[in-house]
């Protein structure tokens, strides 16, 4: 059984910093495609950030200078390191495995910047 399991969200100040987390399990993670999508009320589900089995990466202009995509395989966990967060990056934001015919995600965690 495949399991996608994100920490960390919560409530953090405009500037503040906020790291995510998403554990896996029942996937050989590291040649999995690992990717942080995000959702605000009202908004298609996006792709932020993106790192390949090859630890290439990939963001959203949006975040491009501010949030770090990382992979840890011998946890077999994925990162969003998230600095300088803004207003706009309020919203649910999902962990996802991806290889060619699998698609996982996680159940979502809630980010909300606000003073």
């Amino acid at each position: 059984q495949v399991q996608l399991v994100e920490s960390g969200g919560g409530l953090v100040q405009p500037g503040g910093s906020l790291r995510l987390s998403c554990a896996a399990s029942g996937i050989r993670f590291s040649i999995y495609t690992m990717g942080w999508y995000r959702q605000a009320p009202g908004k298609q589900r996006e792709l932020v950030a993106t790192i390949f089995s090859s630890g290439i990466t990939n963001y959203v202009d949006s975040v491009k200078g501010r949030f770090t995509i990382s992979r840890d395989n011998g946890k077999n966990t994925v990162y969003l390191q998230m600095n300088n967060v803004k207003p706009e990056d309020t919203a649910v934001y999902y962990c996802n495995a991806r290889r060619a015919g699998s698609d996982f995600w996680g159940q979502g965690t809630q980010i909300t910047a606000s003073s």
